[in-house]
């Protein structure tokens, strides 16, 4: 029996950078996941598709490691990156999105992840098992942008 996780994020931020040397960071696969935490490897799989390992958490009884692969489409002039899962890869489907804009004095991201996750445990679990990994995931996903963010040179202030 599995526990299957469901995960959908997204995020909007600007940063005080310009379009050129963000889009070229985050459409570079592996200079941009060297700024995710707790990546274990990172293998190139060939054809835009990188397969992702994260590092083991929990106990050394009881732990977790989320395997995957994505391929990746960058397209400058529209300023996207997309992925979408590469079946038959590790224990989970992952697929989201950069979207980058230039918005004159800075340059606004949005990204978009959505995953789901199978993991080996008993059903019994999942009270208490989903909790705790859409929030490790969410954690690490945050951890990433405010990375992302230091590295651009923090993130533009919106006045409200």
């Amino acid at each position: 029996m599995a526990v299957t996780v469901d995960i959908d994020l997204g995020y909007e931020f600007a940063v005080k950078a310009k379009f050129k040397p963000v889009f070229d960071l985050v459409s570079d696969v592996p200079r941009s996941a060297g700024f995710f935490p707790k990546l274990e490897r990172l293998t190139d799989l060939g054809a835009g598709a990188y397969r992702w390992e994260m590092a083991r958490v929990g106990t050394p009884q009881v732990h977790i490691q989320t395997v995957y692969a994505s391929r990746y489409v960058s397209n400058r002039a529209q300023g996207t990156v997309v992925w979408t899962p590469v079946e038959g890869e590790g224990n989970a489907r992952v697929s989201g999105s950069w979207k980058v804009r230039d918005a004159r004095t800075s340059t606004a991201l949005q990204f978009k992840v959505r995953g789901q996750i199978e993991l080996p445990l008993p059903g019994l679990m999942k009270m208490v098992v989903v909790p705790v990994v859409r929030g490790e995931f969410e954690g690490l996903v945050e951890q990433y942008i405010d990375n992302l963010i230091a590295e651009f040179g923090g993130e533009v202030q919106r006045e409200v």
